[in-house]
């Protein structure tokens, strides 16, 4: 079947993101140390006990990672007596998702874009909460669906059946996701009908149960691979 939409996960797809999370991790980490003296260090032990204490109380904020995060700032702003832990908590996270934007998406990305929309319509399908529309690269995209949006997220099939929905009630089977992540991207989006093009610039050992459709290195190849799976 002719190919119609292509969806794009993020997060290690268009750029390295561990680089970018750790920088922004740093950012948050020294506005608390000037702003919160009384905190203490917020060490990823007691961070992620306090997320798993706010998630006991709120299982709903699961997927929505943007409002876990707020979440979690104010209880730590709040058990250390700060009476102003809501609005401390929400500049904190501006800080953190501010840096989260400064990122350098890799070099094949944009021209990929650019080629694929002529022939194509392009979506977003990510779990993560980096906004494409913050960094420049919106204006390719037919629709941007976050996890947090609709507090479901990848592998679960509901979220790309949405996709392709808000991607003109395209068929599964007209539509193709390009992601890196075995689980999330490429069974995710089988199991929900579309194809899949696992990116792996790695070159990492397939180890899931079902192959992906395509496999590239590079996200230039898109364009060639795409024309042979239609």
């Amino acid at each position: 079947m002719t190919i119609e939409l292509i969806t794009f996960d993020l997060d290690d797809t268009l750029w390295d993101t561990a680089p970018v999370i750790a920088s922004a991790e740093t950012a948050m980490h020294t506005w608390l140390t000037a702003n919160a003296p009384d905190l203490g260090a917020l060490d990823l032990a007691s961070y992620q006990a306090l997320r798993q204490r706010v998630l006991g109380d709120e299982p709903q904020l699961k997927h929505r990672i943007s409002a876990l995060r707020r979440r979690v700032l104010f209880h730590a702003l709040s058990d250390a007596g700060y009476a102003g832990a809501q609005a401390m908590a929400d500049e904190a996270f501006e800080v953190f998702i501010e840096a989260r934007h400064a990122l350098e998406v890799f070099p094949q990305a944009e021209p990929t874009l650019v080629a694929l929309a002529h022939d194509y319509a392009l979506g977003v399908v990510t779990n993560g909460n980096a906004d494409v529309r913050r960094i420049g690269l919106g204006h390719h995209f037919r629709f941007v669906l976050c996890a947090e949006d609709i507090g479901i997220a990848k592998p679960d099939a509901r979220l790309f059946h949405e996709a392709l929905r808000r991607g003109g009630d395209i068929s599964p089977a007209a539509t193709v996701h390009v992601g890196d992540h075995p689980g999330d991207d490429i069974a995710g989006a089988q199991q929900a009908g579309l194809r899949a093009v696992w990116f792996n610039p790695g070159g990492k050992r397939w180890e899931g149960d079902k192959a992906p459709d395509a496999e590239v290195g590079c996200l230039s190849e898109l364009p060639a691979v795409l024309k042979r799976l239609s």
